[in-house]
């Protein structure tokens, strides 16, 4: 069964666009140019991610991303402008997985979509393979098949970026892991560049939830010029 997708812009031709080119890899597209339009389907469908622009009149991008995740775990890409920043860090803070800055080359975005996908795929399916389905560290529990993590027996609520963080962090207990290693194993090799600040602020957006102080952290730790470990 081909994965959906739903992709939310005003701008018909950047929409058509991208419609075109994941219909011909045979994803089903689900093509909206208003707020209301794509809440409606979010509410009906079964949706596999969603690629939203943060501009968009009247209800913008960053609500509609707010909206799926009180109930949804599925990746979301956001598209943002040029210089956009803030709203960049926004939508990482409200759930959304990944963004892209226009313009943008459409098999670019394409891979993206299909790295979100294999990811999130990959941690949501019952039948791991040479994969611990428990991963513990101190209070931290974290269940491989249920995509569930625990924090002294208190439900932690984690988008799935956040949750690829803390596994590897976890397999890799008292290694430490550089930005670059998160962002490769995650998304994929070909788009990192340095200047990427994404894992930077999933990492303070996992902190935040887990009670833990940049100053003195208890679980990720930052080890500066080199990365981030994780440890009891």
């Amino acid at each position: 069964m081909a994965d959906k997708i739903l992709i939310v812009d005003d701008e018909k031709e950047i929409a058509d666009l991208v419609a075109l080119y994941l219909e011909n890899e045979n994803f089903t597209v689900f093509k909206f140019y208003t707020a209301a339009e794509a809440l409606s389907c979010i509410q009906k469908e079964t949706l596999d991610l969603a690629i939203l622009d943060i501009m968009l009149p009247g209800t913008s991008g960053l609500q509609i991303c707010r909206r799926i995740r009180e109930k949804y775990r599925y990746p979301i890409i956001m598209l943002t402008a040029k210089g956009e920043e803030t709203d960049k860090i926004t939508g990482l803070a409200l759930g959304a997985d990944d963004y892209i800055t226009k313009p943008f080359l459409p098999l670019e975005l394409v891979a993206r979509v299909k790295a979100q996908l294999r990811r999130y795929k990959r941690y949501n399916t019952a039948n791991e393979e040479k994969q611990e389905d428990v991963l513990t560290c101190g209070g931290l529990v974290l269940n491989i098949r249920t995509h569930e993590c625990t924090l002294n027996e208190k439900l932690l609520l984690l988008t799935p970026t956040e949750f690829s963080i803390l596994r590897i962090l976890c397999q890799q207990k008292g290694k430490v892991v550089s930005s670059e290693e998160l962002f490769h194993q995650i998304w994929g090799s070909e788009y990192f560049n340095k200047r990427n600040n994404t894992i930077t602020v999933h990492i303070r957006h996992l902190r935040e939830k887990m009670g833990d102080s940049f100053e003195e952290p208890k679980y990720i730790k930052t080890v500066w010029g080199c990365g981030y470990k994780i440890e009891v």
